[in-house]
């Protein structure tokens, strides 16, 4: 039996692959999907080039953006229709901790807490854990011209933060995935392995559950 999923967001690190298998999955199911728009965050390439100087007003504006989205998301209109998202609303605060001061942090935590409570809930999440190398060589093969100031040092920060952030996650079903090894865009077996989980596979709620395909 197919399993009646309304909302699937997928999260990991910056060059994980989360935007990539979110399209291919909506594609293939028909789902509605619903990308998180950096490119409309104008503090962005400013922010990899100087991250103390303009950390506070990028989450400000990742924040707003975010919050919106989920707004429509949990239009009545849309509870039939399946979405697939390149990410949850939580994982705006493990940037926040990441890269904001202490009088920065508590300002942002008063406007999160009064936006988090009625941010959408997936019905299920899906983890791509990913290796730093594998991450550089990703963000390298994409070639995004802001994203060059990304060093290795901070997406090692950020895996240890995302990886600290989902040990303890609870609030939907979750599912990790090693995509270090793992090609779901040029190997077919691989991303049917990953869609058989999700849509076919029984959901256990507060369940962690690492796939490791095979290579082939």
């Amino acid at each position: 039996m197919r399993n009646k999923l309304n909302f699937v967001a997928i999260e990991g690190v910056i060059g994980a692959g989360k935007t990539t298998l979110a399209e291919l999955l909506s594609k293939r199911n028909g789902a509605r999907l619903v990308l998180e728009q950096f490119e409309e965050n104008p503090f962005l390439p400013k922010f990899y080039e100087n991250r103390k100087r303009y950390a506070f007003q990028t989450q400000l504006a990742f924040l707003a953006s975010r919050f919106k989205q989920q707004q429509n998301m949990t239009s009545p209109d849309l509870f039939d229709e399946c979405i697939i998202s390149d990410y949850i609303f939580e994982k705006d605060r493990i940037f926040a901790r990441l890269n904001l001061d202490d009088d920065e942090l508590a300002l942002y935590d008063n406007i999160y807490g009064i936006m988090t409570g009625i941010s959408a809930r997936p019905d299920l999440v899906i983890y791509l854990q990913s290796s730093v190398e594998r991450l550089m060589a990703n963000i390298d093969s994409r070639g995004r011209d802001y994203e060059k100031h990304i060093t290795p040092e901070y997406l090692q920060e950020l895996s240890d933060a995302y990886n600290q952030f989902f040990y303890h996650y609870t609030k939907s079903p979750l599912i990790i995935i090693n995509a270090t090894k793992i090609d779901f865009v040029n190997n077919p077996e691989h991303l049917k392995y990953i869609e058989e989980q999700i849509f076919n596979q029984p959901i256990r709620s507060n369940t962690h559950i690492h796939i490791i395909p095979d290579e082939g």
